[in-house]
């Protein structure tokens, strides 16, 4: 399926639909790395690091002076005070995922959050025991899922249930999913999905595995690594048990950042549901009592740990204000067009050059295209470094671009495509 908008091949054009992005602004909020002419670079590595937000060290310096002005006092008397600083982006969060404040948290770093998820929703029995995943999933999940079921005693090649493509395709059919499910699900313990594969791009269908995976009896969790800051979600909506996701791509937080978790509000309220526990997800109102008998609080919040990293926080809030302040669906609808314009371009290249493996159907990917080209890709590579252009690029052959909306723009794009072609025309 290709792309609605009428594009043109030339610079003028991408110039023009530059001018005319009402999200043109933000690209200013963003601190660009600086190409070998000593100009910012074309930046397509969102979705493996964001840019630094402009304001984010400010907020990180706020706390600093905090911290050496009022030591600990800073936690009740700060600018922010700490106690309750991770508040300040719940309802941030929450928006951008399309959930209710109740059902999100932002602590810990993802993997960590993706294991006490399991360790609340992946309850094997001997009969029931499976997780089903994509095949083909970041490396981090598939050992966090392996280690989970060897945990409860099962061989995980057994347990885990990999859903693959057809012979001779790349990207999984969101029928072959739900076919799969209706054979496997009366043992199928959990589908654990990526919201968007890391490396084709695809983006799965949240509401329909959702409905067909609870009609099996199954937990349902989404790992947004990819998809948050990235796609237009309604978790609430759509239903899944649990999501988590990383804040260090789209979500530009900075190398290691904090990660985030959804759990629906149907669980809000589950006091005897298995968790690890630890103080920070304690009820507020009685933390302080220092009692020895764990009460959770309510919602996603009750299964923090630890009192999370304030300077951490501060690079987030930075970054959550912008997504606020230019809103999920006009930044979803300048994506598609973003991508869609590369999509166009690169189809222009000599015929066999590059491959587009990333769905050419908009509504099934997000900011990403991956690209299998053709030949050795060195020589390519160090066009595109010499050009100032950053990109993903993954062994053997396969260059992952995204131009994300906050601060890629149309001439960006253009730049990127006429230095893949300057090459595949040598």
């Amino acid at each position: 399926m290709t792309t609605p908008y009428p594009f043109e091949d030339t610079e003028s054009f991408a110039r023009r639909l530059d001018a005319e992005d009402p999200l043109r602004a933000f690209r200013d909020e963003f601190l660009f790395p600086k190409g070998p002419d000593g100009k910012p670079v074309v930046y397509l590595a969102g979705n493996s690091l964001g840019l630094q937000p402009r304001n984010a060290a400010r907020y990180i310096q706020e706390e600093l002076e905090d911290w050496a002005r009022l030591g600990v006092e800073g936690h009740h008397e700060g600018r922010h005070p700490w106690l309750h600083y991770h508040e300040l982006v719940t309802e941030q969060a929450a928006r951008l995922v399309g959930a209710k404040p109740l059902e999100v948290v932002v602590m810990n770093t993802l993997t960590v959050n993706l294991h006490l998820m399991m360790v609340s929703f992946y309850r094997p029995t001997k009969q029931r025991y499976k997780i089903l995943v994509e095949a083909g999933a970041f490396p981090s999940d598939q050992y966090a899922v392996a280690s989970q079921v060897r945990f409860h005693g099962f061989d995980a090649r057994e347990a885990v249930l990999e859903l693959k493509p057809r012979p001779g395709e790349e990207l999984l059919r969101t029928e072959d999913i739900l076919s799969t499910l209706d054979e496997h699900g009366h043992e199928v313990a959990l589908v654990l999905l990526g919201s968007v594969n890391y490396l084709t791009g695809q983006a799965f269908d949240i509401p329909a595995i959702t409905r067909t995976a609870h009609s099996k009896g199954c937990f349902v969790g989404f790992d947004l690594a990819h998809g948050a800051g990235n796609l237009a979600f309604n978790l609430h909506d759509d239903g899944p048990d649990f999501a988590v996701w990383c804040s260090y791509k789209y979500l530009n937080a900075g190398p290691g950042a904090l990660g985030g978790v959804f759990v629906h509000e149907r669980h809000a309220h589950s006091k005897d549901i298995p968790r690890f526990e630890g103080w920070w997800g304690h009820d507020k109102a009685t933390r302080f009592q220092m009692g020895p008998t764990f009460d959770p609080l309510p919602g996603a919040e009750g299964w923090q740990l630890s009192n999370p990293p304030i300077f951490q926080l501060a690079a987030l809030r930075a970054s959550l204000e912008l997504f606020d302040k230019a809103g999920m669906q006009a930044l979803r609808a300048k994506s598609e067009k973003l991508t869609g314009f590369m999509e166009f371009l690169l189809d222009r290249l000599p015929p066999g050059f590059v491959r587009i493996t990333s769905p050419r159907d908009a509504k099934q990917r997000g900011a990403q295209l991956s690209l299998r080209f053709k030949g050795e890709p060195q020589g390519m590579l160090k066009r595109l470094a010499d050009a100032g252009i950053v990109c993903d690029f993954r062994k053997p052959d396969i260059i992952r671009a995204a131009p994300a909306p906050l601060y890629c723009s149309f001439t960006d794009v253009y730049r990127f495509v006429k230095a893949l072609e300057a090459h595949a025309r040598e």
